[in-house]
């Protein structure tokens, strides 16, 4: 009675999937009593002319949780999981559906914010109030930030090249960026070698804008200060650029070799907001060459 002894099938835990223009990450949990010894991934392509999707690739031998798969960009996908033991496959688990339409899309991570900061119920702006919490008040996560008002958004684990902008406004004093998951918690974003960004101040002459990794950074006079940065990030060339995207004028690129994988990361050094927009396309001036 080989039928008793079928997975069950998988469930995909489709908050924690990623997607960007060429490829997905698709994260799932097996639920099983019984045991599994590998995972399939099925996909197939949405279109307009046909109303089903009909499967066409399947991935087999999955060991693990979680698998990165190369999609074509400007598409919309349907993706299912199932789970595979000896005597045989399990049902399909309900699918999740992928757009390689936009750019990268990413949450930020409440439980990294400082606790100073608020995040909207959509969770795209940060807000840092005009009070700033002490820290002998609360207890803080581990995974928090202590010192710099800072949140970081969630991994960006697929190669390639990926895209967001983040809206400010004039008088925002912010710092903008990456940093690997291991960045110090206790520092500040740009002061160690973890962490790249982009940071704007008010002296009293003029807006100060610093690109800082491990603290030094050269100094970039702006005359038109942006209210929309766009932040690009190549993984193949080592490249992360900043625009003005109001003017679709090039502000500054990092040339790095990046070791990990980075999450994207945000910080206010005075009462204010950002507002994140991903999931979007990045605008044809912006060359990652």
């Amino acid at each position: 009675a080989c039928f008793s002894l079928l997975p069950s099938p998988p469930v995909i835990k489709k908050k924690v999937c990623r997607s960007c223009p060429n490829a997905a990450l698709i994260r799932w949990e097996s639920g099983n009593t019984n045991p599994v010894d590998s995972y399939t991934v099925e996909l197939g392509e949405i279109s307009r002319e046909r109303s089903e999707t009909a499967v066409t690739e399947s991935i087999v031998g999955i060991p693990t949780y979680e698998s990165i798969i190369q999609l074509l960009s400007g598409r919309s996908y349907l993706i299912y999981v199932r789970a595979v033991n000896i005597g045989g496959p399990s049902e399909r688990s309900d699918p999740v559906i992928i757009y390689t339409t936009g750019g990268t899309l990413f949450h930020l991570n409440e439980e990294t914010a400082h606790p100073s900061l608020a995040i909207s119920e959509d969770g795209f702006t940060m807000f840092y109030g005009d009070e700033y919490t002490e820290l002998n008040d609360i207890t803080l996560s581990d995974n928090a930030f202590s010192r710099c008002v800072a949140i970081m958004g969630e991994l960006i684990p697929i190669r390639g090249k990926h895209y967001w902008e983040v809206e400010v406004e004039e008088h925002t004093e912010y710092r903008i960026g990456v940093a690997y998951e291991d960045t110090q918690r206790n520092g500040y974003l740009g002061a160690n070698n973890t962490s790249w960004c982009m940071r704007h101040v008010m002296t009293p002459s003029r807006h100060k804008y610093e690109f800082l990794h491990n603290g030094s950074t050269p100094d970039i006079r702006i005359t038109m200060h942006p209210k929309r940065i766009g932040v690009s990030l190549d993984y193949e060339t080592g490249k992360l650029a900043f625009f003005n995207t109001d003017l679709s004028q090039h502000i500054y690129t990092y040339k790095c070799h990046f070791l990990h994988y980075v999450h994207p990361c945000f910080a206010l050094e005075k009462p204010g907001a950002l507002t994140v927009h991903n999931g979007i396309e990045a605008p044809e001036y912006i060359t990652f060459s």
